[in-house]
């Protein structure tokens, strides 16, 4: 069975910029218009090319995770892998290619399409577009390894690649090695938005749902030994995350949040906390995705005061 691989119409001036950008291990290959993108499983081959009369493919990245952000929360979770040096610079590059009247000032929402190891090829190495590409095509092409043209494109940017390690993993350097799922290692910015989809863009603890207002949290950090994983996140109102960073708050093996006595002796104050104490957090519909208890405990027994 093959797999699919996209090839998609990318923004110049995100190329030019992070193409100089090595050290980024993923990117946000945004769309101006907030539509789903479900083209690509986990692990499969985003491609990109530069607008038309350069029809050549100049890069790819291994597909990570795709959803909908207001564009300001994109640029927190991803800052200058977004492709601009500024949230007005990105705002305004992406109003060039909306119908609709948003401007730079707009907090609009826009597509995100996170990519982990970007690679973007020399100009020596950039690859022609495959013939069935259309000059009408504005977004992105689906392509399938067992189709003759998926599977020349598989060949010709594996063959460019060569031997990159991928998330402990390695590209095939036989130009015609088996196609294959090539599965990332999971970044901050991919942690950040797959932490707020599946709570639901929900605190934990309040259930607020003001989007500006949330944060993904490591229970464990990632300093300390934490995993970019869904089992070691949670998502909590902006004031909780930093109380439970700084261990005035923890969150008990069984789920109830517990808020620490040290924040009525050291500020006499932290009534809206203490009416939390004791409540059971709501955590994803899915059991796999829920907290790790044993993050948890260390939590409890590392960080909380």
């Amino acid at each position: 069975m093959g797999v699919k691989l996209v090839v998609a119409v990318t923004d110049g001036d995100w190329f030019e910029m992070l193409r100089q950008r090595p050290d980024l291990s993923e990117v946000n290959f945004w769309s101006p218009a907030p539509r789903n993108f479900k083209a690509l499983e986990r692990g499969e081959l985003f491609l990109f090319k530069l607008h038309a009369p350069r029809n050549f493919i100049v890069g790819g990245g291994i597909f990570a995770y795709a959803n909908k952000l207001p564009s300001s929360l994109a640029w927190d979770a991803f800052g200058e892998a977004n492709g601009a040096r500024s949230l007005r610079e990105m705002r305004e590059r992406i109003v060039k290619y909306r119908r609709d009247e948003a401007d730079g000032r707009k907090d609009f929402a826009i597509g995100c399409r996170i990519l982990t190891h970007p690679v973007f090829f020399p100009e020596s190495d950039w690859v022609p577009v495959p013939p069935s590409w259309a000059p009408n095509i504005v977004s992105f092409k689906r392509y399938d390894t067992d189709e003759s043209e998926g599977r020349w494109l598989w060949e010709s940017v594996t063959d460019r690649i060569g031997r990159q390690q991928v998330a402990d993993q390695t590209l095939p350097a036989d130009r015609y090695g088996d196609p294959q799922l090539i599965l990332p290692r999971r970044g901050q910015g991919e942690f950040r938005l797959l932490v707020t989809d599946i709570y639901g863009r929900r605190c934990a603890v309040t259930q607020e749902r003001t989007l500006p207002a949330l944060e993904a949290a490591h229970i464990r950090p990632f300093s300390d030994g934490g995993e970019h994983t869904p089992q070691n996140g949670l998502l909590l109102r902006r004031d909780i995350h930093r109380l439970f960073d700084t261990g005035y708050v923890t969150i008990t093996p069984d789920l109830n949040f517990e808020v620490s006595p040290r924040i009525r002796d050291e500020f006499e104050n932290g009534r809206d906390y203490y009416s939390l104490q004791g409540r059971r957090i709501v955590t994803p519909r899915r059991s796999d995705l829920r907290p790790d208890p044993t993050a948890l405990s260390w939590h409890n027994e590392h960080c909380f005061l």
